[in-house]
């Protein structure tokens, strides 16, 4: 708690990981990735300080909850000021389910799908993936500009507690029926070189 390497769910036991760093490799291997990631890095809380115009490199690992729903995507949303000192922020899909990422358009990737059913408050993981992980460079970075980089783990969609409660008492279930569970992770500051 201190170090502030802390990250929050909307319910499901999801596990989320995030570092920055310099010398990352460009994918994850074997099993030391995770000794590494904080040797040559900070995680989730920390601060980095910039090293010329090189976009630091983003690891995010994301593994779903035992008992609950697959993975959908993972995203990096980054806060940044500009020159005015008006902030600006923006979501990145970095990483999907279903090899969803190589069909991406630049802007969106399509949506993983829906298995949920509504009647029946229930739902199947053959959509999704329990475990997703990356490797990430900002191509957008800025190293004159004050930022902090923040990860996300998305579920696929799953029956909402209103749509449990309608089963249970045999009514219709009201809108929205469904919801993608997630966890966000603390961020990690990366400033300007002095």
């Amino acid at each position: 708690m201190r170090r502030k390497e802390t990250y929050a769910s909307s319910g499901p036991r999801i596990a989320l990981r995030f570092f920055a760093g310099w010398d990352y490799p460009d994918q994850l291997s074997g099993s030391e990735w995770l000794e590494d990631a904080y040797a040559k890095g900070v995680p989730m809380g920390g601060e980095l300080a910039a090293r010329g115009d090189i976009s630091p490199s983003f690891i995010v690992v994301a593994n779903k909850d035992p008992l609950g729903a697959n993975l959908d995507r993972l995203q990096i949303i980054k806060v940044w000021i500009d020159e005015q000192g008006v902030s600006h922020e923006k979501v990145i899909d970095v990483a999907a389910s279903d090899g969803r990422m190589q069909h991406a358009s630049r802007t969106a990737i399509e949506d993983v799908g829906n298995t949920v059913n509504v009647e029946q408050a229930s739902f199947t993981n053959a959509i999704g993936t329990p475990e997703l992980s990356v490797v990430w460079q900002d191509p957008e970075y800025d190293a004159s500009q004050k930022a902090f980089y923040y990860a996300r783990a998305i579920e696929i969609p799953t029956p909402r507690y209103s749509t449990y409660d309608a089963k249970s008492l045999g009514i219709e279930a009201p809108q929205p029926q469904t919801i993608q569970e997630r966890a966000v992770s603390s961020a990690i500051w990366v400033f300007p070189p002095e």
